[in-house]
């Protein structure tokens, strides 16, 4: 993608949706680091299915905590690897009350260091709780940002400090949902919705995909 085209193709995306949001539930910072780990590897509408129920009877560290590991699984055992999520989920719950008295802090270090938390999930924190301009680069951003010519790399950390060189400073902030609302339901894996996607024409991605024949 051309470096020129960059602001158009981010342009029509904000024009589009101007405040995209996750669409993941939550209220709180808590409830949303809670919902991003346990997203990983599984859809945000199968997340919410589960945390409509443990929310409302756990939504802090202090009370997962006291569900201990066996009653966390109980609530999310319908989300794929809920096991090892549930134990990443109540060791980080044990940390956040210990060294940060029960909230969600603000830095990407301390972020990571809570278990079941990596660098994706650090930027998803930093960048809808608290209004970081990060770039949280899952499997639809990573398609998105290589297929377009975007910010293309080989793995996810050099898609992301890809992204945050090109992607211009006003479209930061909201960049990295555009991205994943455009992959999720545009820019899809198996057979990209060409004729139907607003910034095809600044897209490096050839040949485009041809509208289906009706009959």
């Amino acid at each position: 993608m051309k470096k020129d085209n960059i602001p158009l193709f981010f342009a029509i995306l904000q024009a589009a949706n101007p405040t995209p949001e996750t669409e993941l539930e939550y209220d709180t910072p808590f409830e949303l680091l809670a919902a991003v780990l346990l997203s990983a590897q599984a859809t945000d509408v199968g997340v919410n299915k589960a945390t409509r129920k443990l929310f409302p009877v756990a939504n802090t560290p202090q009370a997962i905590l006291e569900l201990g590991v066996e009653g966390l699984e109980e609530y999310i055992k319908t989300i794929g690897l809920y096991r090892s999520k549930a134990r990443h989920l109540i060791e980080a719950c044990r940390m956040l009350v210990e060294l940060h008295g029960g909230q969600v802090p603000k830095t990407r270090p301390e972020l990571e260091a809570l278990p079941g938390v990596g660098r994706k999930t650090a930027n998803v924190v930093l960048n809808v709780a608290f209004g970081e301009p990060t770039m949280a680069v899952d499997t639809h951003i990573f398609r998105v940002s290589n297929r377009t010519g975007l910010a293309p790399g080989k793995t996810p950390l050099e898609v992301e400090l890809k992204l945050e060189k090109r992607v211009p400073p006003e479209y930061r902030l909201h960049a990295h949902h555009w991205l994943i609302l455009h992959g999720r339901y545009i820019c899809v894996a198996r057979k990209p919705r060409c004729w139907e996607c607003a910034v095809a024409p600044y897209c490096d991605y050839k040949p485009k995909t041809p509208a289906p024949k009706t009959a």
